[in-house]
């Protein structure tokens, strides 16, 4: 069964807010990318450069705390209530497609289920009752 995470935006404070979190809950960042080491890095605003892509922090046994800034310049827009998403970490391409066709059923769709960049499979939508949620599965290394 896949795993169910919390995932933060914040509006360019991302890195702030996760050095604090660390501070509190221990542990090392498990990924910190910024928006410079993206294929698309060339199309984003200077001034966003080095604003947090994703950040993965493990906290306890089993749970990572996930974050990202969502900048306005980028076509995002935070308001309180809409800057939490629920983060799944599929086992299969299956159990992503599966829980995506039934959490999606009613919502809006923003990606659908492909691949991507950093090598996974991943989709993001909305579902009926306005609940953001993304799923990923991470690709075996062999």
């Amino acid at each position: 069964m896949a795993i169910l995470n919390p995932y933060l935006n914040f509006n360019g404070d991302t890195e702030e807010a996760f050095n604090f979190y660390k501070s509190v809950f221990g542990g090392e960042f498990t990924v910190l990318q910024r928006f410079s080491q993206t294929p698309n890095a060339a199309t984003i605003a200077k001034e966003h450069q080095d604003k947090i892509m994703h950040v993965s922090l493990p906290i306890g046994k089993g749970n990572v705390l996930m974050g990202t800034d969502a900048i306005e310049g980028m076509g995002h827009t935070l308001e309180v209530g809409n800057n939490i998403q629920l983060s799944l970490q599929a086992e299969s391409r299956e159990e992503l497609d599966t829980l995506f066709a039934g959490l999606s059923k009613g919502g809006i769709v923003e990606v659908a289920p492909q691949e991507m960049f950093w090598g996974a499979y991943f989709a993001m939508w909305k579902d009926r009752f306005g609940i953001k949620w993304m799923a990923n599965f991470e690709h075996p290394t062999s």
